[in-house]
């Protein structure tokens, strides 16, 4: 399977509480979908960029949704970034670990009647996880990335980097806390999908180069 390409096809001046941002937008030949990154400083003379992949969820993003860890980890990575005074967020397009936010509603739903989002999402008839980082790859060789302290509890996504071509020189953790919505949840995801999180996840991470 050949690698999709990517077109920046503008870029703003976005300022946030953290600080002013460069938010840019890119098409590209693998799907409709508007894949974006979000970036601070002059990466083309960096090594070892610090970089977040989020996958997009309205739920946490947007709505500040408990039953998930997303929302906070959007929010420190925006910070590190921010006070480590470069980096990159690149912001994917694919709700729900992949299956969009309408099954992800669905699956919600199978939670709530006990399964844990691995099972909810298999019983749907979808992968425990059909994310993609090939777009992401793209989008950093773009910017100049080529290797990048990764913001991730994820070793499969790390890896997947890696496959792409770029270089993952070390990982940062990402640790949001835990309340009686998102604790199974987060078990599963330790348990089941290989995260990598502390049994007492602290809200705040630093950055170790």
């Amino acid at each position: 399977m050949s690698k999709p390409f990517v077109t920046r096809l503008t870029s703003a001046r976005i300022p946030t509480i953290h600080g002013n941002f460069q938010l840019c937008y890119y098409s590209n030949s693998q799907d409709q979908k508007e894949h974006l990154a979000l970036y601070m400083g002059n990466l083309a003379n960096e090594t070892d960029v610090l970089v977040r992949l989020h996958s997009e969820c309205f739920t946490g993003d947007v709505l500040g949704s408990r039953r998930c860890d997303c929302g906070e980890q959007l929010d420190q990575a925006l910070q590190l970034i921010a006070e480590n005074g470069s980096g990159v967020l690149v912001y994917l397009r694919q709700e729900g670990r992949g299956i969009g936010l309408l099954q992800k509603l669905r699956a919600y739903n199978l939670q709530d009647e006990g399964h844990d989002t691995v099972d909810a999402n298999l019983l749907l008839g979808h992968g425990a996880d059909e994310r993609s980082y090939s777009i992401a790859a793209r989008i950093l060789e773009d910017l100049g990335v080529s290797s990048v302290l990764l913001m991730t509890n994820n070793p499969a996504k790390m890896a997947a980097l890696e496959a792409e071509g770029i270089r993952v020189a070390a990982r940062i953790p990402l640790e949001a806390s835990i309340n009686q919505d998102n604790a199974s949840y987060l078990q599963t995801k330790v348990q089941r999908m290989q995260h990598i999180l502390p049994l007492n996840p602290t809200p705040k991470s630093s950055v170790k180069r």
